[in-house]
């Protein structure tokens, strides 16, 4: 850290009067559900990178190129997520340490599984984020905050559909032979 004398202008965890008018308790319980969506999207985001990098087989080059879009839907989620929470008077959670204490889901570790595994298992977590950002799409509407509930339903609409891809590439339908696998 640097040797300049620093001023913390907010501490993380907490949060300030905002300019959307939004009541500053209803605004704490919308940023501590947006802090855990931010938080899932980069162990999702993680895992597609990881994946993006260690892929291999038959079918690498359009696999390669799905999970470098795929990640790159998560992360421009995340970066929107994070800047609605400061708007509503928060901290956007940032640090390593901190993404995973938040986060709901569970990266799958540093090990290089086979293309389907590693499939099913961004499948699982796509699932399990979905379904949470559907509750946080609920209590920012339950708690007066229409436009939090739209942006996420945005970022909902490019996991489900990246999701149901990821659905279709464990589909047991294929053009490559089985003798061309072993």
């Amino acid at each position: 850290m640097s040797s300049q004398e620093t001023t913390v202008r907010q501490e993380a965890g907490t949060v300030d009067e905002n300019a959307l008018r939004l009541d500053q308790d209803k605004a704490e319980q919308i940023v501590e559900a947006l802090n855990s969506e931010l938080a899932n999207s980069y162990v999702l985001y993680h895992q597609l990178k990881k994946h993006h990098w260690v892929v291999e087989g038959a079918e690498f080059l359009s696999l390669h190129e799905f999970l470098e879009e795929a990640y790159e839907h998560v992360e421009e989620g995340a970066d929107e997520i994070a800047e609605r929470a400061q708007a509503l008077g928060g901290v956007p959670v940032s640090g390593p340490a901190n993404l995973e204490e938040r986060a709901t889901v569970e990266f799958e570790g540093e090990d290089v599984y086979d293309v389907r595994t590693m499939f099913e298992n961004d499948l699982e977590m796509y699932g399990e984020i979905i379904e949470s950002m559907r509750g946080s799409i609920e209590l920012a509407e339950n708690l007066g905050d229409p436009a939090t509930g739209e942006m996420l339903r945005e970022i909902l609409v490019d996991l489900e559909e990246d999701g149901h891809h990821f659905e279709h590439y464990l589909e047991d339908d294929t053009l490559v032979l089985e003798s061309a696998l072993h």
